[in-house]
């Protein structure tokens, strides 16, 4: 299935931890306005009943707005609100399973972090990947070794898939991440947790 090319541009992750107490929503609308063209809802320490209801609730706001709805990691959450798709790292459900219960027309992301990962079948059955992290950053306890602008060169070379970059991302250092191949750029801390998300947003969407 083939899709808008534009939507893997600007990548919001969610992390109600970084929202300033503001309701997800509040900040995934403004977000929208400033330019994000697909959310990824990530979800740690909720409750499956939490979790359905943040996802519920953004894809309400979402679906009429055409921006894909991404659920991390939970296929169920993910077909219990018709989300768009699921993103799923290499401690999660396979990917050949997830395929399994999403069906071929939902959007499947991997995460990948080393050129062995993007070697295994799991990389090549993917609608898009996430890429990372770039640089140093706060939101991920067990975060990788960065790759650099260098290495994320090298490593997107070996695919044709698209690439989302991700991992201490901000506005003034993501442009040679793009020079460098990435079709587009995951952003946690620097959109959530901004006093305004949608300028936030709008200062990534203008790198584009």
């Amino acid at each position: 299935m083939t899709h808008d090319p534009r939507i893997w541009r600007l990548c919001l992750i969610t992390d109600r931890g970084l929202a300033r107490g503001r309701p997800l929503v509040d900040v995934v609308a403004q977000a929208v306005q400033g330019g994000v063209t697909m959310v990824q809802l990530r979800e740690k320490s909720a409750t499956t009943r939490e979790f359905l209801e943040e996802a519920r609730a953004l894809k309400t706001l979402l679906a009429p707005l055409r921006v894909p709805l991404i659920i991390n990691d939970r296929a169920d959450i993910a077909l219990a609100v018709d989300a768009d798709g699921v993103h799923v790292g290499w401690k999660d459900m396979p990917v050949e399973r997830v395929r399994a219960m999403i069906g071929p027309d939902k959007l499947l992301g991997l995460s990948i972090t080393n050129a062995q990962q993007l070697a295994q079948p799991d990389a090549a059955q993917t609608d898009y990947l996430g890429m990372g992290p770039l640089y140093l950053q706060q939101t991920k306890a067990d975060a990788s070794t960065p790759l650099g602008v260098e290495g994320f060169r090298a490593l997107r070379a070996q695919t044709q898939a698209p690439v989302i970059a991700i991992g201490g991302l901000k506005a003034d250092n993501s442009a040679p991440v793009l020079a460098a191949g990435a079709n587009g750029l995951a952003i946690v801390s620097g959109i959530v947790a901004a006093q305004d998300p949608r300028a936030a947003a709008a200062q990534f969407a203008a790198l584009f």
